[in-house]
């Protein structure tokens, strides 16, 4: 068995976008990566909506901007390169003026890469936890654009900011489609429930909605019960409470996939 911290370790990777980037990151540690990816992300099918809003937000809609994915704030921007390249700048004033809400680090990141920085940071990286911090700011009579996550409505948060006077323009700008077919799910799941996986590290909800949306809840609680079962952060933990599954490892503060990574190998330094 390799001496590197994942040496000899099966670890399955159902990642789409940066497959490669954190298959790349165990296989250096020695693992070897079932690549399952179960979920793609595909701009919105219709760009209308989104330069609808987009218009509106560059022509002073909005007061504040909350963005809750990074994916979201990089396809407005894209949906304006290609259909309205005259929009880019006045929109990207328009971002520079609002006050910027993110939940956590990878909205933060994608405003880094336009020159920008996150105004209000969530506590915590999720819908609760904007809520929370937003509870310590005066949001009455304030228009507030909400990027969505994929087309998840988030009735949570729009009805927190109604309800504190506030009125909200949402915008969806991506969507999630299957990115493996019913029987490559189904492969997979026979495989974790052969116990051939020492691991599976999940890296969005979404991954584990379709996981669970292919077979019975039975079934795949029964195969993940056969390894190690591993969350990016506490938004993917969440998805797998709500189904029975309480994921084992989880970075402590950064949810990224190095610190991922970095967790996965102290798991399996640790006595049994």
């Amino acid at each position: 068995m390799s001496t590197r911290g994942l040496g000899g370790r099966t670890i399955a990777v159902p990642e789409t976008r940066e497959l490669d980037v954190f298959a790349g990151l165990l296989e250096r540690r020695g693992a070897r990566v079932l690549r399952c990816p179960l979920v793609a992300i595909r701009d919105a099918p219709d760009p209308q909506p989104v330069l609808t809003w987009s218009r509106a937000f560059a022509g002073g809609a909005c007061d504040d901007l909350i963005l809750l994915t990074g994916e979201g704030l990089r396809r407005i921007v894209g949906c304006i390169e290609r259909h309205d390249p005259a929009l880019r700048e006045p929109f990207l004033r328009a971002l520079a003026r609002a006050r910027k809400i993110t939940r956590g680090p990878k909205p933060a990141r994608a405003l880094k890469e336009l020159g920008l920085g996150a105004d209000l940071p969530a506590g915590t990286p999720t819908t609760a936890g904007v809520i929370q911090t937003l509870r310590s700011v005066s949001l009455a009579g304030r228009r507030v654009g909400l990027q969505l996550y994929g087309a998840e409505p988030n009735r949570p948060l729009v009805e927190f900011l109604q309800g504190v006077g506030a009125s909200v323009l949402s915008v969806a700008p991506y969507v999630y489609a299957d990115a493996a077919d019913d029987r490559a799910v189904h492969t997979l799941i026979e495989t974790l429930a052969a116990g051939a996986v020492d691991a599976i590290a999940f890296t969005s909800a979404s991954q584990v909605e379709r996981l669970f949306g292919v077979a019975s809840e039975q079934a795949v609680r029964g195969a993940l019960a056969r390894t190690l079962v591993a969350a990016v952060g506490p938004i993917v933990a969440a998805a797998l409470a709500e189904h029975g599954v309480h994921p084992r490892v989880m970075p402590a503060e950064a949810f990224f996939l190095k610190p991922l990574t970095t967790a996965l190998e102290e798991a399996f330094a640790a006595p049994r």
